[in-house]
């Protein structure tokens, strides 16, 4: 036992989420079919060619992404995507699950963190306490985290599961997974939070997630809105897979990386900014725009708004792939 004090978790008072003020509404998820003003960029049409070809070729397509994507209304195009094939991996953050398992439930999410951290309350929902009891069954079980979850509301009667990304990978066998930070999601503040079981699940995902890496020859990463998460998972994964690659005398260098996030690159993306430049701690920039691609591979930047690049890479793939 640890010689210092703990937090006493039962002294938490815990509210309903019908008592919770949302950010975000079910009306404010895009319907596939609403008018969004398309996102214009040169490479993207290339990028487009590039995830065509490889899935043309039956090479994954992997998506990483941040629970930003989800909060700002776009789920319905990435279940669109996993639907038509158009990705064959997705992997989110803690907060992905959140978010996705909170929209299904109960069509809202989003809490004020600046009026509840002021009050004590921030993320102390009685009902997220179902995400944890899902993880330590899925640990019993021996699932990833992704899967158990999809598989929950999947099979749950929440009235807006056609919502979940989670749930439609579980129901089209494509994987999904959750990579966690102990500490980083509002459910490790909740009494019935088992670090054992997120610890096992999450790292049963790392496994999964390596595993599609493996097959990333000739194959397109991409990474939206994912400053720390998704760059750093996909580089342990990468250096993983292309160890034993060299052993069974194979290639992962002949690939194309994606990168969509808000943040403006000054200059040329494709070179390292050096360390005295700020630039040089943005993760997505050194790992999945250079570094990881330095051999034979190709990247892409799209700084743009999630609510308009996604719709225009969906619609565009669409038009392109005929599905």
């Amino acid at each position: 036992m640890s010689r210092y004090a703990l937090f006493d978790r039962s002294r938490l008072v815990l509210r309903p989420l019908d008592e919770r003020e949302h950010d975000m509404h079910l009306d404010y998820v895009l319907d596939i079919d609403a008018p969004v003003e398309p996102y214009v960029h040169a490479n993207l049409p290339l990028l487009v060619e590039r995830i065509a070809a490889a899935r043309a070729a039956g090479r994954p397509v992997m998506l990483m992404m941040g629970a930003h994507v989800i909060k700002q209304g776009c789920s319905r195009f990435i279940c669109a995507m996993l639907r038509r094939g158009m990705i064959t991996h997705v992997a989110g953050n803690g907060a992905c699950i959140i978010h996705d398992y909170e929209l299904a439930r109960i069509g809202a999410s989003t809490e004020s963190v600046a009026r509840y951290i002021r009050e004590g309350q921030f993320g102390l929902w009685r009902e997220d306490g179902e995400i944890n009891r899902i993880a330590s069954g899925g640990a019993a079980n021996g699932l990833g985290l992704g899967e158990a979850i999809g598989r929950a509301v999947a099979r749950s009667s929440f009235p807006h599961r056609d919502l979940s990304i989670y749930a439609t990978a579980y129901e089209l066998g494509v994987p999904a997974t959750v990579h966690v930070g102990i500490g980083y999601d509002i459910i490790g503040e909740l009494p019935n939070f088992d670090g054992a079981a997120f610890g096992e699940t999450s790292y049963t995902d790392f496994l999964i997630f390596a595993a599609q890496v493996e097959k990333l020859e000739g194959g397109v990463l991409l990474n939206v809105g994912s400053a720390v998460m998704g760059p750093e998972v996909y580089l342990k994964a990468l250096s993983m897979a292309r160890n034993v690659a060299k052993q069974e005398g194979r290639e992962i260098r002949h690939f194309c990386t994606a990168v969509f996030d808000l943040i403006p690159i000054e200059g040329d993306y494709h070179r390292q900014a050096s360390k005295s430049e700020p630039g040089y701690y943005y993760r997505p920039w050194k790992t999945i725009l250079v570094r990881t691609v330095a051999d034979g591979g190709e990247s892409f930047y799209f700084a743009g708004d999630h609510r308009q690049t996604m719709p225009t890479l969906y619609r565009q793939l669409a038009q392109r792939m005929g599905v």
